[in-house]
């Protein structure tokens, strides 16, 4: 009998979170289904999953707390804080279980600040920490985006002792200053008499992103070019932008838990940052549909999958542990795309900021929904 390809990828190290999270997903027991049969270890959100979820065509899960909340006169912006706040709350009870049985190493459900902050540093550690307080859940983790207003905020939460899962990494430079910002924070919390113990966190990388960009790019330059051996070695790296900027992220990862600085914390209780796959579903067709899952897997790390991207991987998946192969290669599909004029700096920091900017347009698109369904309802009496 074929052996489940998502438990296999908790074999060799690597665990399973799921990206998307719906009410009726837990009312129903699917969750739990997923746990127990698919070894899931986590979830996680932002204001995409959640507009789908609760403002999607075929959605009423949260219709009775909307009338609930409504009547009561709480604004879109009230509702939808209460709407998420429980959800979370609910799937981090369903995870409680594995995160006490590996000790605070997995088992989280990531909620995300307002992307309306994604530039104010004082306004994300303020919402944060209250975010943190309200779920009151120790698996869960405060979701940051790695802008240079994010990095700030990053260390101060976790110097407060808050778990955080830092989102919209694009670019090699910038996960290095995010995993300083990391060690900041664990060292501020540190010198306060603060334990470090089971305090966490994940740096996600997201990857479909990055090649739909780079590939674009990749085929204007291949139109324009004129030498023809140059044009045939880009247009072979087409498709493997991602998957070659997060083997070499590993490298660094490696690299970081290895020095000095690092080793300091870890004697005084303190864990690696993980980090994590994102953006796994694939958007170019002719890719394959597990294409940023099979070419990653890897001890210490995370890997987020969308529902059809998890029944891909469980119907057709081949775990092996691939993370570590082809870095060489990884560094000559870097090297190739910048001779050939692609300029990733600049590419990740486009993607950053489209990346913040999609994210407002689910959460103002959320409210305004929620701001319709708000005034239909009639208001209690005082």
């Amino acid at each position: 009998m074929r052996r489940n390809p998502i438990v296999e990828l908790s074999s060799l190290g690597q665990s399973v979170w799921l990206d998307f999270l719906q009410r009726g997903t837990i009312r129903s027991g699917q969750l739990a289904r997923w746990i127990d049969d698919d070894g899931v270890r986590g979830v996680t959100t932002n204001p995409t999953i959640f507009e789908h979820a609760i403002l999607g065509a075929e959605s009423h899960d949260y219709d009775d707390a909307i009338h609930v909340l409504a009547s009561r006169g709480s604004t879109a912006a009230e509702i939808y804080e209460a709407l998420t706040v429980r959800d979370v709350q609910l799937a981090a009870d369903a995870f409680r279980p594995t995160y006490e049985a590996l000790d605070g190493r997995d088992g989280f459900v990531s909620l995300e600040v307002s992307p309306r902050l994604a530039h104010d540093t004082d306004g994300t550690v303020a919402q944060g920490s209250h975010l943190w307080q309200l779920v009151d859940r120790p698996n869960v983790m405060i979701k940051v985006p790695a802008t240079p207003a994010g990095l700030g905020a990053i260390t101060r939460l976790l110097a407060r002792g808050i778990n955080v899962n830092v989102t919209l990494l694009f670019g090699l430079t910038r996960y290095e200053q995010v995993v300083g910002a990391f060690v900041a924070g664990l060292e501020a919390r540190r010198d306060e008499g603060g334990t470090l113990e089971r305090l966490a966190s994940v740096a996600s990388f997201f990857l479909s992103r990055i090649d739909t960009l780079v590939d674009a790019q990749v085929d204007t330059l291949v139109d324009a070019q004129v030498d023809a051996s140059r044009s045939q070695q880009l247009r072979a790296r087409r498709g493997g932008t991602a998957v070659a900027l997060a083997k070499l992220a590993y490298q660094r990862y490696h690299h970081a838990i290895a020095c000095e600085r690092f080793a300091a914390l870890a004697r005084a209780g303190a864990r690696p940052q993980r980090l994590l796959w994102a953006s796994t579903s694939a958007k170019d067709p002719s890719f394959s549909d597990v294409k940023y899952v099979e070419a990653l897997i890897g001890p210490d790390t995370v890997t987020t999958l969308p529902r059809a991207t998890l029944d891909a991987w469980r119907d057709h998946g081949a775990a092996a542990p691939t993370l570590e192969r082809g870095v060489a290669e990884a560094r000559r599909v870097v090297q190739e795309l910048h001779a050939g004029g692609v300029d990733l700096m600049a590419a990740s920091q486009r993607l950053e900021g489209d990346g913040v900017a999609a994210f407002e347009r689910s959460y103002d698109k959320l409210l305004h929904g929620l701001e319709e369904r708000r005034l239909a309802v009639p208001r209690r009496a005082s």
